[in-house]
């Protein structure tokens, strides 16, 4: 049950959605039957081998968040029901009820009485601190994460406290309207205080609708419902199956002969959807979001990025519409690093993007890179060599191909090293790269999830190791700002200045088209694919 009244602070990002046009994701999912019947196994496909276990803390990728969200669950979650997210579909998980209190400094959460984690404890308070001690990396916290890609969420908290079982406070320094939101991100689920986090890489204890029943690695994820899950008559369904198919082409084809009944979110670009309802008329396909953008990363500490020129002449040498429509059939949306209208709300319109590196028109822009590569010293004629990486997978294999041709026409010869998830992000937070093509999903659509985790100068996840001070100082006002026209303004300049300095130039949003078999009911895409993987509400109809 959420809350009666949503609090004024969070009232404001939803006042701001309406303010700025923010869209819905768009499809032709039919109506679900008011009687879903319960039983059966849903079988899912899955991308490549969970990185990292379930230990969704130690994560940056869906391939690990959309497996393991139906183990877990969060102190308040996004209507899974509501493509849209916003402060407005906020609703209460381990959370009962919550109050903004102290003229908006201390967060207060009323817990759900009689929960379980799977092995049969009981779920308290405790586990509650303990997990936000931990991410926070507390003095005193009992847990202790091997990477933390998130702590930079948590900065504005001064301590959690636990008053009784049934009751947790999280204190502010200040203000900070998106913190309900980001705790209700799918990265941000409930661990067990009882449990040591590195488990999470081999197992599973949750509180969520689903039991990890085995994980056969290189092969497959299997659930089976939760008989003591605290919604009473959820989950609906028996079990979930997710199946491991590297191949991308094998995917679209599982799929296609009903092998799998849904498809990896992000998996399925325009021209693929298009071959399906072709093939399968009766599929459904989603046109949603991501919350995804793809970038160029640049390493500023080592040569010739940590010249702001090569790393300005980067950014003017990559059209972006012809990589649109080449990778993606004109099928993403062009922005920089906030998605605009019609999938996101904090985005700058058009007519401002043109004024920025990359934007304008495709021959300008070339000759901008060369003359900035000449000032460098480099030229078509005298290149700089250098290895550009990417993860070993398809899209970003698409993205970072097109990527090499374009940075050859103004002097920087690329050659391509691909990847493997599990070593990708620990290679880029150590900074062991020169220049990368790269995805970054956000949490949820709100600048502080983006910019704490992506550009704060000591966030694991700042993997250019770009450090502005004014723009940091920048970021914390536009956070404590509850005015929501006045943010939008703050969170505009951020854009520009970011764009301006070279700091991680932002090709487009990728847009998917997610397919599904029609007899799959309740399963609704979000504008974000981080958040809709619990599955509680999911049912087959046979």
């Amino acid at each position: 049950m959420r809350a009666r009244k949503l609090p004024p602070l969070v009232a404001v990002l939803a006042v701001l959605g309406a303010l700025t046009g923010g869209a819905p994701a768009t499809g032709q999912n039919p109506p679900a039957s008011p009687t879903p019947r319960p039983g059966g196994v849903l079988t899912l496909a899955q991308r490549e081998e969970t990185p990292q276990g379930f230990a969704i803390h130690e994560t940056s990728t869906v391939s690990t968040t959309w497996p393991a969200m139906p183990c877990f669950s969060n102190l308040v979650l996004f209507d899974p029901r509501k493509p849209q997210e916003s402060a407005d579909t906020v609703i209460g998980e381990l959370a009962e009820k919550w109050s903004w209190q102290d003229n908006y400094r201390n967060l207060v959460f009323f817990l759900r009485k009689g929960v379980r984690w799977h092995d049969g404890q009981a779920f308290t308070s405790k586990d509650v601190k303990f997990t936000f001690d931990m991410l926070r990396e507390a003095p005193d916290a009992q847990g202790k994460l091997r990477i933390n890609p998130r702590k930079d969420w948590y900065v504005n908290i001064v301590n959690v406290e636990a008053p009784d079982p049934s009751t947790v406070i999280f204190h502010l320094k200040r203000p900070q309207p998106s913190l309900l939101l980001m705790l209700a991100s799918g990265y941000t689920p409930i661990y067990a205080a009882h449990v040591p986090p590195a488990q999470y890489r081999t197992s599973c204890v949750g509180t969520g609708p689903y039991k990890l029943k085995e994980w056969r690695k290189g092969e497959f994820i299997e659930y089976v419902k939760n008989p003591d899950y605290f919604v009473k008559g959820r989950p609906y369904l028996d079990g979930l199956k997710y199946v491991i198919i590297k191949e991308r082409g094998t995917r679209v084809a599982a799929l296609q002969a009903g092998q799998v009944q849904a498809a990896f979110p992000g998996d399925t670009s325009k021209t693929t959807a298009e071959q399906l309802r072709k093939a399968v008329p009766q599929l459904v396909v989603t046109r949603a979001a991501e919350n995804v953008n793809e970038n160029v990363i640049m390493n500023t500490k080592k040569p010739p990025f940590d010249n702001v020129k090569v790393r300005l002449a980067v950014a003017h040498a990559i059209d972006r519409r012809a990589l649109n429509q080449a990778v993606h059939q004109g099928g993403a949306a062009i922005g920089v690093s906030m998605p605009s209208k019609p999938w996101g709300i904090w985005g700058p319109a058009e007519a401002a993007l043109a004024t920025l590196p990359g934007y304008g028109t495709p021959a300008e822009e070339k000759a901008r890179a060369r003359k900035l590569m000449a000032e460098a010293g480099y030229s078509p004629e005298k290149p700089v060599k250098v290895e550009i990486v990417t993860r070993a997978i398809a899209v970003y294999v698409d993205m970072a191909s097109f990527i090499v041709n374009e940075l050859k026409q103004i002097g920087i010869e690329a050659t391509l090293k691909q990847m493997a998830t599990a070593q990708w992000h620990a290679m880029a937070t150590r900074g062991e790269y020169q220049i990368g093509a790269n995805l970054t999903g956000v949490g949820i659509d709100d600048p502080d999830a983006n910019y704490y985790e992506n550009f704060a100068c000591t966030s694991p996840r700042n993997y250019t190791f770009y450090c502005n001070e004014q723009i940091a100082a920048m970021v914390d006002k536009q956070s404590g700002e509850i005015d929501p026209r006045k943010r939008l303004a703050l969170v505009l300049d951020i854009q520009k200045k970011l764009e301006e300095e070279g700091a991680r130039p932002t090709l487009d949003w990728r847009v998917d088209n997610f397919a599904q078999w029609p007899q799959v009911k309740n399963l609704v895409p979000h504008n974000n694919f981080y958040n809709y993987g619990r599955l509680q509400d999911v049912w087959v109809d046979k």
